[in-house]
């Protein structure tokens, strides 16, 4: 079994994510903006659904699915696209493919050591985001 997502992680690094934009199709003014913002990942599992919140001062992103299982999913705060979603595990990455206007696009999350991983992919670009688990009682 893979280890839990499941806590809040806080952005520790963060490689290719303007070129992933650009993939995306992100106007330049908020490529400016998402570049100087610390993101957050809160990571939820319910029964069989997970629930991940991407949490920043300027914009936030919740997605929720369940592995295995098509979802449509509104792109609203990312690229504004519709996208039809799959979340499978392969080994012991929870990893999804998406289909719909842009190519070879999805992503990747898994844990290594004591770090969660993230790899975010469009059209060739790939960003790598990795995130360090936040601990209670930590200041923001």
């Amino acid at each position: 079994m893979p280890a839990s997502f499941c806590g809040t992680w806080d952005i520790i690094s963060n490689v290719n994510f303007e070129g992933y934009m650009i993939a995306l199709g992100i106007p330049r003014p908020i490529r400016k903006i998402a570049l100087k913002l610390k993101q957050r990942k809160v990571i939820e599992q319910q029964g069989d659904q997970y629930i991940i919140k991407t949490v920043s001062t300027f914009k936030n992103y919740t997605t929720s699915f369940r592995v295995g299982q098509e979802n449509k999913e509104f792109t609203k705060g990312l690229d504004n696209r519709h996208v039809e979603s799959l979340v499978t595990w392969e080994g012991n990455k929870l990893v999804c493919e998406q289909t719909g206007e842009k190519k070879n696009r999805g992503w990747a999350h898994w844990i290594e050591e004591d770090k969660l991983h993230l790899e975010l992919y469009c059209e060739g670009e790939v960003c790598r985001q990795v995130f360090k688990k936040k601990v209670k009682g930590e200041e923001e």
